[in-house]
């Protein structure tokens, strides 16, 4: 019997080319070359024989500065790996935290690797590690932030009074209990000494050079990791209200509530505001985004001779109910031409089986669920970062036949979902889909094929 996998081939190819797209090491070397990015022209001509004229996403570095290079996120490495290729011998210093499996060799810069979506020992070694590293360096140094997706839980510095047990539990309860990035923001900005612009703040550089690649929905930077070096306008109450609607049993232990109460009640120190002067050395610039990767996969949609629809609603919600309603779009064009639709965003689950599985894969098992015995249609729904959840898969390719064929295997599609066990579904089914990590992060990918 074949699985959907075997059947997405076209699928594979459309997501392959948006992979491309947001490939972290060539978003770099655009910003180091001058080139183009996100449509926004790049003046300037890189870097000249002498490796002097150098400009890092269009904004000129003087001659004969030093660059401190500090990466943190899920393609912290491969960024770092490709700016050491353009302006190795203008690097001082460089320090990397990155996901487990996710580094590269790097010639010129210190390498870690620790936990997430939950932070673990690791995380807090690794966070005091980057707070020290910041505080001494040379105030004449230009400090370059490699920051991509993970990194508010690849660093974790925990506040005073708080210690890494208490971030660890907090962040499960969320996202066990669907919390979308803002609230899991407003919680991780509010006791981590990182988070909300606090790094920067840390840092004794006289200039600041973000250069972010977004997994967030609106791209704000100061949601990407939980913007370690920008102005964050969420306070404590909003970190409260997080808790309050996304961990209703209350397994947020007792002294983060009590931190967060004290904040609110303004007994401790906020975040820097959006205006705060602290902050004006900080430049950002997005490298790439979602939108980047759903305009790659238009185009290659286009050249497999399908008509691509670019939907410009974000996903967002539920994933299994999102499941559902692309199900009932894809029926709904079924009759037309061939077609792929193309979304991006982010899903949330909420966890209530025993299961194991992760937002794109629940979102594929209930569109097989609800287009099962329907001809000409498939989906494949995936993360970029080439993990979905706690498992080894990006995520799963379906079509109509999916559940017929599970079921020929002795596996019901109902029972799994509502068991939250999509990964052992798709791993008996065949359907999962597996990329390796791909060292970058922009949100996951949905493509739709019908007619």
């Amino acid at each position: 019997m074949i699985g959907a996998a075997a059947l997405g081939g076209p699928l594979r190819s459309i997501f392959e080319a948006a992979l491309a797209a947001v490939d972290s090491g060539a978003l770099v070397r655009r910003a180091i070359d001058g080139q183009a990015i996100d449509g926004q022209a790049i003046d300037g001509k890189g870097i000249d024989g002498k490796g002097e004229g150098l400009r890092i996403a269009g904004v000129p570095l003087e001659p004969g500065a030093r660059l401190s290079v500090l990466g943190i996120g899920k393609a912290a490495a491969a960024m770092a790996a490709a700016l050491e290729q353009r302006v190795g011998d203008r690097i001082r210093a460089g320090l990397v935290v990155t996901r487990d499996g996710h580094g590269v060799p790097l010639a010129r810069m210190a390498l870690r690797e620790s936990g997430h979506p939950v932070p673990d020992a690791r995380s807090e070694a690794a966070g005091r590690e980057v707070l020290a590293w910041v505080a001494a360096l040379p105030e004449s140094d230009v400090l370059v932030v490699l920051l991509s997706g993970g990194a508010s839980s690849l660093v974790t510095t925990p506040l005073p009074g708080l210690d890494l047990a208490d971030l660890a539990t907090t962040t499960a309860a969320l996202l066990s209990g669907g919390a979308d990035i803002e609230a899991m923001n407003a919680v991780r900005k509010h006791t981590n000494a990182l988070a909300g612009g606090r790094l920067a703040l840390a840092a004794r550089a006289r200039r600041i050079q973000v250069l972010a690649i977004s997994d967030v929905p609106g791209d704000r930077i100061d949601v990407i990791g939980s913007g370690p070096c920008a102005p964050d306008p969420s306070r404590y109450r909003d970190a409260l209200a997080a808790i309050a609607r996304f961990d209703p049993g209350r397994r947020t232990p007792d002294r983060i509530l009590r931190h967060l109460e004290a904040g609110a009640r303004g007994e401790a120190e906020e975040t820097p505001k959006p205006g705060d002067p602290r902050l004006a050395r900080v430049e950002t610039r997005l490298l790439g985004t979602n939108a980047t990767a759903l305009d790659a996969a238009c185009e290659r949609a286009a050249q497999a001779g399908l008509v691509p629809v670019r939907v410009g609603t974000v996903l967002r919600g539920e994933a299994r109910r999102v499941g559902a309603r692309i199900a009932a779009l894809g029926d709904a064009l079924a009759p037309g031409p061939p077609r792929c639709l193309v979304f991006g965003g982010e899903t949330t689950v909420t966890v209530r089986g025993g299961g194991r599985g992760g937002r794109s894969q629940e979102l594929a098992l209930a569109a097989a669920i609800a287009f099962q015995g329907r001809p000409r249609i498939a989906l494949l729904a995936a993360g970029s970062d080439g993990s979905d959840g706690p498992t080894d898969a990006a995520g799963a390719i379906v079509d109509g036949g999916t559940v017929a064929r599970a079921s020929v295997r002795g596996l019901d599609a109902d029972a799994a979902l509502a068991e939250n066990d999509s990964y052992a579904f798709f791993r008996a089914e065949g359907g999962l889909l597996r990329t390796g990590p791909t060292r970058t992060n922009v949100m996951d990918l949905v493509l739709l094929h019908v007619g």
